[in-house]
């Protein structure tokens, strides 16, 4: 199974006042990972909950913090997904910069009906993709 990799930058807004990345928004980097690696498979979230009904939402994460992120920082932010059952997926995660590993996530996604928000089965493209990322 391959990694997906997304490329990011540490901007002002990322940080606390002394340029260090603020805890919380490498949960934000992790987010946009997951939705590029669907974006990268021909989906956006938006399409889907409007075409296909469904939405996903985080039922768990696991952060380590590392090492930290410093303002002006380029990271590459790593996720592969592996299907766990019918509606959910997987993501191991791992925030970079260069081969520097400073934070590692394991994060579990349901897939929802979007008006519902009850359990529903993953789409086959994304079973696809996890197999394949």
């Amino acid at each position: 199974m391959s990694v997906f990799s997304w490329p990011a930058r540490v901007y002002w807004e990322d940080t606390d006042g002394s340029g260090i990345v603020y805890y919380a928004n490498y949960l934000r980097f992790l987010e946009r990972a997951r939705t590029e690696w669907l974006r990268a498979l021909g989906h956006s979230q938006a399409q889907l909950a409007v075409q296909r009904g469904i939405v996903f939402s985080v039922v768990s994460i696991t952060v380590n913090y590392r090492r930290p992120a410093r303002l002006d920082d380029a990271l590459a932010i790593t996720c592969e997904p592996r299907a766990e059952g019918r509606a959910s997926l997987r993501f191991v995660q791992q925030v970079r910069r260069g081969e520097e590993l400073l934070a590692d996530a394991d994060v579990r996604v349901a897939c929802l009906d979007a008006a519902t928000l009850r359990p529903k089965r993953l789409p086959g493209f994304v079973l696809a993709g996890a197999e394949t990322s």
